[in-house]
């Protein structure tokens, strides 16, 4: 929904009704709004992977289950764990999948109790560093044929993710957001995954797609990213400090994405896939 300006500090508020709440963790809630456009990408890293005989997959950095449920109804007789570390999501997983298992963890400490046939991480693997060692060590953790499937958002150039960084350099919050804006690292790019999985694999496939998102205008971007990408920058900031920082990240895109004739705005999103296979 587009609100007149006269409403936007209304609209930060209530957006904040359902973060304050969990404060630094996942909302599924915000996260699922969009689930179908967050789901696309998911289902194109499935399709795209060669593996068909799969008696145990793992979805690393599983969510709130959308991409798991992608697992379920490709390999109907498997054994699926989602593994996440976000209490919140792993709740719901575990209530959309009761027939799937959740474990709580972190994804670079993570060890599987027996190889898989596939390991498939769904726009996770963007918030870890040290891909160079990690990447190599999932390879470890597959059977022969099995393959690690990765599709990670590769945007940190657009303007969505620069006016978060520009917002974040204001003397008000400088100090305080700085560890924010550390929290994730640019990709390497398709050489250096190809390069890094090749001695490791028998087939490395990349490629890179850019999806273009219709919102509802510049409000519809910001209710995007309180799912994900601003969710570290408000985690920091007190609640007086959060709809001032939301009103200066609107102010910056605007700048960049002028609504079309309906009101809504198309948001580039492009993202990178890798599927390794043993």
């Amino acid at each position: 929904m587009t609100y007149p300006d006269n409403r936007s500090k209304t609209y930060c508020d209530s957006v904040f009704e359902g973060i304050i709440v969990r404060k630094a963790g996942w909302s599924p809630e915000q996260y699922l709004k969009f689930e179908n456009e967050r789901t696309r990408p998911a289902n194109d890293l499935l399709a795209a992977v060669p593996t068909i005989e799969v008696e145990f997959a793992v979805d690393l950095g599983c969510g709130p289950g959308n991409s798991t449920e992608l697992l379920r109804k490709r390999y109907p007789s498997a054994e699926i764990l989602g593994i996440d570390s976000s209490a919140e999501m792993i709740a719901q997983a575990h209530d959309r999948l009761p027939n799937c298992r959740f474990e709580q963890g972190d994804l670079d400490s993570w060890r599987p109790e027996k190889n898989a046939d596939l390991l498939y991480a769904n726009a996770s693997m963007q918030w870890l560093s040290g891909h160079e060692k990690l990447f190599p060590q999932f390879m470890q953790f597959l059977n022969i044929n099995g393959s690690l499937a990765i599709q990670m958002p590769d945007n940190l150039e657009e303007p969505t993710h620069i006016a978060m960084k520009t917002v974040a350099a204001d003397t008000r919050w400088a100090e305080k957001l700085a560890r924010a804006n550390a929290t994730r690292g640019s990709l390497g790019d398709a050489s250096f995954y190809y390069n890094l999985l090749k001695s490791h694999s028998r087939r490395v496939d990349i490629w890179r797609t850019t999806y273009h998102h219709p919102l509802n205008g510049i409000d519809g971007i910001v209710q995007w990213f309180l799912g994900s990408a601003l969710r570290p920058y408000l985690a920091a900031l007190s609640e007086e400090e959060k709809p001032q920082f939301l009103e200066k990240y609107k102010e910056s895109l605007a700048q960049s994405y002028r609504p079309m004739d309906d009101g809504f705005v198309l948001l580039p999103f492009p993202r990178l896939f890798i599927i390794a296979t043993k």
